[in-house]
């Protein structure tokens, strides 16, 4: 007789076993796993859109607009590395986490090769120690990490935020918008019932709001199309957000909607 389950941890890790397959018994317990994200990312030269070394085009809209300023910053799911290492060229003192050591090393190489100084991370962001994570971050980046987690695990993802994000900080989220085959829609307890994750969830702006409903919605748009010769990177089948903590004695800041 086995009885595992004590705290909501255990609950939380009872699910993630709902999503992991036999090939990958050994794997960590978030999105589509450790080994999945090693083997995309072994082969640096295969042409996959967010390979390249550019940075999120709504990421540097921020700064230029004025909406985020440099601090200290935490880039979630960091992959190689762009957007860590704009954000540490424009004076942000960054750490950058991700579940895969192939992309970490990846990333490492880049910031070498950059000279930039970016504190990489191996890990499951969730289960990191809090000295690893300390916070506070003035600003958490989010491309691609969110929208491959189960359902669940956004439980601990607002905790992980409520944790790290400083008064005032602010999130910079991209995720599936569900067109051109990118995220699924189906409902939360389907993807329990089929035990599989589509290969990342399709979220909508309302979705957005109401998951973090604890935050103040800054901006959401559609990420918009950069061409291949552009500095920086934007297709239109992604949503971008950027959500505010609240900060004692700040006024708040007014939504700007833009769906364009």
């Amino acid at each position: 007789m086995d009885r595992t389950v004590r705290t909501v941890e255990d609950v939380l890790a009872l699910l993630d076993g709902l999503f992991a397959s036999e090939s990958e018994a050994g794997r960590l317990a978030t999105g589509d796993g450790k080994d999945f994200w090693d083997r995309f990312y072994t082969d640096r030269p295969r042409p996959v859109p967010f390979f390249v070394s550019k940075p999120d085009e709504n990421l540097a809209a921020y700064l230029d607009q004025g909406l985020i300023a440099p601090g200290r910053a935490l880039d979630l799911g960091c992959g190689a590395g762009r957007n860590a290492l704009y954000l540490a060229s424009r004076g942000f003192e960054v750490n950058a986490v991700d579940l895969s050591p192939v992309a970490v090393a990846w990333g490492e190489d880049r910031a070498h090769e950059a000279g930039a100084d970016v504190r990489f991370l191996c890990g499951d962001a969730f289960a990191l120690p809090a000295a690893e994570l300390s916070g506070p971050y003035d600003l958490v980046v989010d491309s691609g990490c969110f929208h491959h987690l189960p359902p669940h695990r956004r439980v601990s993802y607002l905790a992980l935020l409520d944790r790290v994000l400083a008064p005032g900080g602010h999130l910079a989220l991209t995720c599936f918008a569900g067109e051109q085959g990118m995220g699924s829609d189906l409902a939360d307890a389907d993807l329990y019932r089929q035990r599989d994750l589509q290969g990342g969830l399709a979220y909508t702006p309302e979705s957005l709001r109401w998951i973090f409903s604890d935050l103040v919605e800054v901006q959401l748009r559609r990420m918009r199309e950069e061409p291949p010769e552009s500095a920086l990177f934007g297709v239109t089948f992604l949503w971008t957000a950027l959500f505010r903590r609240s900060a004692v004695a700040s006024g708040d800041v007014r939504p700007v909607h833009d769906f364009a």
